[in-house]
């Protein structure tokens, strides 16, 4: 495993930012770190990059102890931090060669191009970084994280600042790199994780609450969403009494949405009911869930 987090907890005086966290990151894998502000996200992201210390418990990137051999994980490790910290008099090319140096990187001068390339920062590579814009002074922030060519990345808010067209660049980047390294990512955009992510984890004051793929994670509910289109008018009060519907909303052209609780398939059921009541059913559709309807639902 990549990452190994073992019954972490990380007390701040009374408060407790983390409580007995435990997760593992496979080699290769996409992993999407959620949580409401004030989670814990950064906390944990913090202690794996070797900025703070976890209180209790141990954590391992790439099978080194973030306590006892913190150099070896650095080496290991590029970290995008949500406030991405730049020297502004630096120009761009300038300031990745910097980085470069500071890990003794050979030939570095070809792995800034290669970084420059990869994160589309051709045109702004001569202005200092001071004169960029926040979504280009966050692409200067990816390219020194990857400078070293880190076997694992973590990111907090990789996309912030970015423009839509930027956005499907850098998740090209993303997803790319998911191929050959191991990358963390925090974000608040439900659609990037779908879009990005193999697994979720969810955190919510400092619990994991969620560890899944992101698939699973979406269809393991017993809330569904059912959308039934029927061949004759019917009633909200006929279909709101029915045991297994919580909620009937009208839509178009005796079309419902019915929203249940149920464990069991309610598909059957509404068939059952329709044949019952004299009805047709015309469509029959059970909706995925939504990564941010799991999301509101775990950390409400």
């Amino acid at each position: 495993m990549s990452i190994e987090v073992h019954h972490v907890t990380k007390t701040y005086e009374s408060q407790k930012a983390l409580n007995d966290v435990s997760f593992t990151v496979g080699s290769n894998e996409i992993v999407g770190f959620l949580g409401p502000n004030g989670a814990g996200k950064s906390t944990m992201m913090k202690i794996l990059t070797c900025y703070i210390p976890p209180t209790s418990g141990t954590a391992k990137v790439g099978g080194f102890d973030v306590n006892e051999d913190p150099i070896s994980v650095r080496r290991i490790i590029g970290y995008l931090p949500e406030h991405n910290p730049l020297y502004l008099d630096m120009y761009v090319k300038e300031f990745l060669e910097f980085a470069g140096n500071l890990y003794k990187i050979k030939n570095c001068k070809e792995r800034v191009k290669e970084m420059i390339r990869l994160t589309g920062l051709d045109v702004e590579q001569n202005k200092k970084i001071g004169a960029l814009s926040k979504g280009y002074r966050q692409r200067v922030g990816l390219a020194q994280a990857m400078i070293h060519d880190p076997k694992v990345l973590i990111m907090d808010e990789p996309t912030t600042g970015l423009d839509p067209n930027q956005l499907e660049e850098i998740r090209g980047l993303i997803r790319a790199l998911g191929k050959e390294k191991t990358v963390m990512l925090s974000t608040h955009i439900m659609q990037e994780v779908e879009a990005i992510c193999d697994k979720v984890i969810i955190i919510n004051k400092g619990t994991i609450v969620a560890n899944n793929e992101t698939r699973l994670l979406r269809s393991d509910s017993t809330r569904q969403i059912i959308t039934v289109e029927f061949d004759k008018e019917v009633s909200e009060k006929i279909l709101s009494a029915l045991d297994f519907v919580d909620q009937a909303t009208y839509l178009q052209n005796n079309t419902w949405q019915l929203i249940s609780s149920s464990p069991d398939d309610v598909r059957k059921k509404i068939f059952d009911f329709a044949v019952s009541k004299g009805l047709g059913v015309l469509t029959l559709n059970r909706q995925e869930q939504k990564m941010e309807d799991v999301f509101k639902a775990l950390t409400r």
